[in-house]
């Protein structure tokens, strides 16, 4: 019988058919295979980032923050040599020796103190006249810088070659140590003067947010388009005065910024020491943003009591409520309200938290008092305040929380991105 190679042929053919699917299945494992691997190592990769990324986090959580005053070797080669001026307050400490007896304990050549609002001791009311004068421990020569004097003149600089700023801020526009700064840096910059910033933690540095403040209204309480809580150190806030050209005629100061070591953003921080007579809590810090609106208004925010900032009445409002009386006291001679009963809300044991600037006071006010057109007594100022009339009115008109909030969202996101370029620290 003939061999039939026509069924041998398809059978080779066949079996190579077989063969190459084989090598192509072996081929595809074989290249799932190395895809699996590499990702793996990807994502090894990043999980290990990530561990390293956390880990460097809890490190600088869990080690002690230090203020740039602290952090001596960084600024002292600078001051050799030199006569040097200090803008501070009480505020300015390291440990628990102020800043201006550590320098002369160092043998730095300090000629004078400059002083803002509150003065160097921090005692006087907001709002308070200060004159110049001399300080009783060390006999330097200080120059206030308030009132109809809030900018450094060349007289004042006479003796100074370089000027040393440190001051504990809270992160608000209208807290005018701010302000402070913006004429000191261009004291400096008219008059060719390094300027040292020796940089202080923002308790409410975590929180961008508020209405940004409207050109036209520009005053010694919001200089700057920026938002009611600009979410800055006084440090980073000196780089945007600077790159902004915000100073008198774009021009730019000799900036130097020591930075706090092992601070971030989005860490906590609790002040040593009152930054002015009515802010003497951790809680009255984050509150004051939101209350500081009611000064132009008939409601009290409890000035003349133990816990300014802290709670806020009316005597018009319901008497079943909380009560409180202003008294002529420590940080309000003459405070608004003064012996007359208020009753109003207790905020000392808020458990809400603070993110942001809180506007339900402002709206629960406004429709308590609704049929009081003059419930806001000053309109020039509270305008100032907001840095913009829109919130008056959108307040009369009933506007809801999130209706007034949207109409300041594209300033405020146009902020946040501009604020960026000048962070010295992690969010």
């Amino acid at each position: 019988m003939p061999f039939d190679f026509s069924l041998l042929n398809y059978t080779l053919k066949i079996m190579f058919r077989i063969f190459l699917s084989v090598i192509a299945i072996f081929c595809m494992v074989q290249c799932k295979s190395q895809v699996k691997v590499k990702r793996d190592s990807i994502d090894l990769q990043q999980r290990e980032a990530a561990r390293v990324e956390m880990s460097n986090r809890l490190k600088i959580q869990m080690a002690p923050i230090k203020v740039g005053a602290e952090r001596t070797h960084l600024y002292l080669p600078i001051l050799n040599g030199k006569k040097v001026g200090v803008v501070t307050n009480q505020t300015g400490m390291i440990g628990k020796t102020h800043l201006v007896d550590s320098l002369l304990s160092l043998n730095v050549n300090v000629t004078k103190i400059l002083s803002p609002e509150h003065g160097f001791r921090g005692d006087a009311d907001a709002g308070e006249k200060i004159n110049s004068g001399k300080d009783e421990l060390t006999g330097l020569p200080i120059v206030s810088l308030y009132g109809n004097h809030k900018k450094p003149t060349l007289e004042d600089l006479k003796d100074v070659d370089i000027l040393i700023f440190d001051i504990q801020d809270v992160g608000v526009r209208f807290y005018t140590y701010i302000s402070t700064l913006h004429y000191v840096m261009e004291a400096c910059a008219e008059n060719k003067i390094q300027l040292i910033v020796l940089d202080r933690p923002n308790p409410n540095g975590h929180i961008v947010d508020g209405p940004v403040l409207e050109p036209e209204f520009k005053s010694f309480v919001g200089m700057h388009t920026v938002p009611i809580l600009h979410g800055m150190t006084i440090g980073e806030y000196a780089q945007m005065i600077n790159g902004e050209k915000w100073l008198n005629s774009k021009l730019e100061c000799a900036l130097t910024v020591v930075m706090c070591e092992n601070y971030s953003h989005s860490r906590p921080y609790e002040l040593p020491i009152p930054p002015s007579p009515n802010l003497r809590t951790p809680n009255a810090i984050k509150l004051y943003a939101s209350l500081c609106l009611l000064e132009p208004t008939k409601v009290s925010i409890g000035r003349g009591t133990e816990f300014p900032f802290e709670v806020y009445g009316s005597p018009k409002f319901p008497d079943s409520l909380f009560s409180f009386t202003p008294i002529s006291s420590y940080g309000s001679k003459n405070p608004k309200l003064k012996d007359i009963q208020c009753y109003g809300f207790d905020l000392r044991n808020d458990t809400q938290k603070f993110e942001n600037f809180n506007l339900s006071y402002l709206i629960s006010i406004s429709n308590y008092l609704k049929n009081q057109s003059d419930w806001i007594e000053d309109a020039s100022f509270f305008d100032k305040l907001a840095g913009t009339r829109e919130l008056r009115k959108q307040l009369a008109e009933n506007k809801s929380e999130t209706e007034i909030r949207l109409s300041w969202k594209p300033k405020l996101d146009n902020y946040k991105n501009m604020r960026k370029q000048y962070l010295l620290y992690s969010e």
